[in-house]
């Protein structure tokens, strides 16, 4: 059946990655799109892959400054997630979304939060913010050290609780 869909029978490619096969879908061997909720393996190594999750440290999405795609390196399909590593000092540009509502998580460092009202937020280790998709903000990057951030984004609201425990567990 993977070989139908252009996956090798031993399920890892020539160059070593492992390729997930999706139903009734042709993936190339050598990347698996995120869209459908796989990793590329190529890009991803380090993270661990299992039937239905993948765990991933920070360091492997990346290395130094900027962004580390999350939603990318564990194949997430239902929202939007990134880690932001940022040195002392750096500022976003003040921006807004069109559609997708964030929230932001400070895991090391801290940084200030400034809204068109002319507030400003200090967010350090441990805190979260909210902003609408529509709300402008600008983000200054204080320290000590680099800073280190999580923000994740999404629409369609929240699905309520919908947690169940498997038959047997």
């Amino acid at each position: 059946m993977t070989e139908d869909l252009g996956i090798p029978p031993s399920g890892v490619t020539d160059e070593g990655a492992k390729v997930i096969p999706i139903a009734s879908k042709r993936v190339p061997a050598d990347r698996v799109p995120p869209e459908a909720g796989q990793i590329d393996r190529l890009i991803y190594p380090d993270v661990t892959v299992g039937d239905g999750y993948a765990v991933g440290h920070i360091e492997d999405f990346g290395a130094g400054y900027g962004f580390r795609k999350v939603r990318k390196g564990l194949g997430v399909t239902a929202f939007g997630v990134n880690v932001l590593v940022r040195p002392p000092g750096y500022e976003t540009k003040w921006h807004y979304h069109d559609i997708q509502e964030e929230i932001y998580f400070v895991h090391q460092g801290s940084i200030e939060m400034a809204f068109p009202d002319g507030t400003t937020h200090l967010l350090t280790e441990g805190t979260f913010a909210r902003v609408d998709a529509s709300t402008p903000r600008k983000i200054k990057v204080l320290g000590p050290g680099e800073t280190i951030y999580v923000c994740a984004g999404g629409q369609g609201g929240y699905v309520g609780h919908d947690g169940r425990t498997p038959e047997g567990m």
